[in-house]
């Protein structure tokens, strides 16, 4: 399997494109083409690593990656993924609940298959740089897996007062390898940090610079696993193929979905579902892109004014009646949690809960036509100042969470400024971890 650029140029093999991140001059690594399954590939009842091996083996293809595949499925899918109907009295609706792993994070899945790859195909004397910009969940998901390696050290950048209190924790007190840096911009300004550093090809060389954001195709890929399990498995007791409702900011996951299906797998329509920034639903109405600075709202990991997969999805889904995009504002996420907990005890996040809403909002032939798979994409404790609030009760953290809460903390401010990260980069690992020619 090879890889190209969306913005052409000559391919490259799968750890290459690992490798580098982005493309370069900005364009972003898709496969050459997309391989095609029928459902008979998989055996009913094996575990999700084992599908995951299955799915993703032809973009392993004659790679130098393809040899430790196995043990990086079996490291990044070892956790329970519950398929659970939330109320019921609406049977339609399923949640996938993908906040079981240790970070309480679908990025959990995605992360952790990424730093295994980066680990194998690193040097511990001259180890990967991972820049991750996070709006809350990524860089959380990243550190963890990164933590205690040695082919590979992680900086993540995060911006200041756009997390939750919970969220901001979990960015900082992680051990060696991992650097938090703590920005003065939004989330937008954070992720077009990350696009100069590496632009920058001194840095990007001095660092050897990747990326565990979704632009990272590896990072992608992982996420389509756990989906096509799912719909596999409603299609397989029910006949007909389920819907996608994925929450989405920059646009990661829902690609995942997307590319799912287009491989055959048995998936229905697919809803993208967004908050307030209203980049990719005002696209969907006028077929018009237009980025812009991102609002602030409940589900802050959605708060991407321009999410950088759109370059994926112009290749993959042209036409723009193949793409439904629904969007959900902060009073009718906040209702979705209240009503729902109030009926059924089910408690959403709030990113949840735009997916939640967006079910709701379907047209009720189109509800009952077939199950509906909701992704529930984070731990609501995650989110209790938002959460509690609204549905009276306090939310337990779980042992996963509670770990996590038990660590020290540690933080670097910088400006969102390419000289500031630089200076930043160069004082966190010239000491511990400095890469070939660069001294403290």
């Amino acid at each position: 399997m090879k890889y190209v650029s969306t913005r052409g140029g000559q391919s490259v093999a799968l750890s290459d494109a690992i490798r580098r991140g982005g493309a370069p001059g900005g364009g972003l690594y898709i496969p050459h083409s997309l391989p095609r399954f029928e459902a008979g590939a998989f055996e009913p009842g094996q575990p999700l690593a084992g599908f995951a091996e299955t799915l993703l083996a032809p973009f392993f293809e004659n790679d130098p990656l393809a040899e430790h595949l196995p043990a990086l499925c079996a490291t990044a899918f070892d956790f329970e993924v519950p398929l659970v109907i939330p109320d019921p009295a609406r049977p339609g609706l399923r949640a996938l609940e993908l906040f079981h792993g240790p970070t309480g994070a679908f990025k959990d899945f995605g992360t952790r298959f990424l730093m295994g790859a980066l680990d194998a195909l690193g040097d511990a004397d001259d180890p990967f740089t991972v820049l991750v910009a996070t709006s809350g969940d990524t860089g959380g998901a990243a550190a963890q897996a990164a933590e205690g390696r040695k082919g590979v050290r992680l900086a993540v950048l995060f911006p200041r007062g756009r997390v939750s209190p919970f969220q901001e924790h979990q960015l900082t007190c992680w051990n060696d390898p991992v650097r938090a840096f703590r920005t003065d911009g939004d989330f937008d300004a954070c992720q077009a940090l990350v696009k100069q550093a590496f632009n920058d090809e001194a840095l990007s060389r001095r660092h050897r610079l990747t990326s565990a954001n979704s632009i990272n195709i590896v990072r992608l890929l992982p996420q389509m696993v756990y989906l096509a399990e799912a719909a596999l498995k409603v299609w397989r007791s029910s006949g007909v193929m389920p819907g996608l409702i994925i929450p989405s900011g920059n646009l990661g996951h829902g690609l995942a979905a997307l590319y799912a299906r287009a491989m055959g797998l048995p998936i229905g329509p697919i809803v993208i579902a967004t908050n307030a920034n209203d980049t990719l639903h005002d696209w969907s109405q006028s077929g018009v892109y237009r980025p812009r600075p991102s609002v602030q709202t409940l589900a802050n990991a959605m708060d991407i004014g321009a999410p950088s997969n759109f370059e994926r999805l112009k290749h993959l889904e042209p036409d723009l009646a193949a793409i439904s995009v629904e969007r959900v504002d902060d009073a009718a996420l906040s209702a979705r949690i209240r009503d729902d907990h109030a009926r059924t005890g089910y408690v959403w996040c709030p990113h949840s809960a735009i997916a939640a809403e967006a079910w709701h909002r379907l047209p009720e032939g189109a509800r009952e036509q077939r199950v509906w798979i909701a992704a529930a994409t984070a731990h609501p404790f995650k989110f209790a100042d938002v959460v509690e609030p609204l549905t009276g009760s306090a939310i337990a953290p779980g042992k996963a969470l509670s770990s996590v809460l038990a660590r020290q903390t540690r933080v670097t401010d910088i400006t969102a400024s390419l000289p500031a990260l630089s200076r930043a980069l160069d004082r966190a690992f010239a000491t511990d971890f400095a890469p070939a020619g660069l001294t403290a």
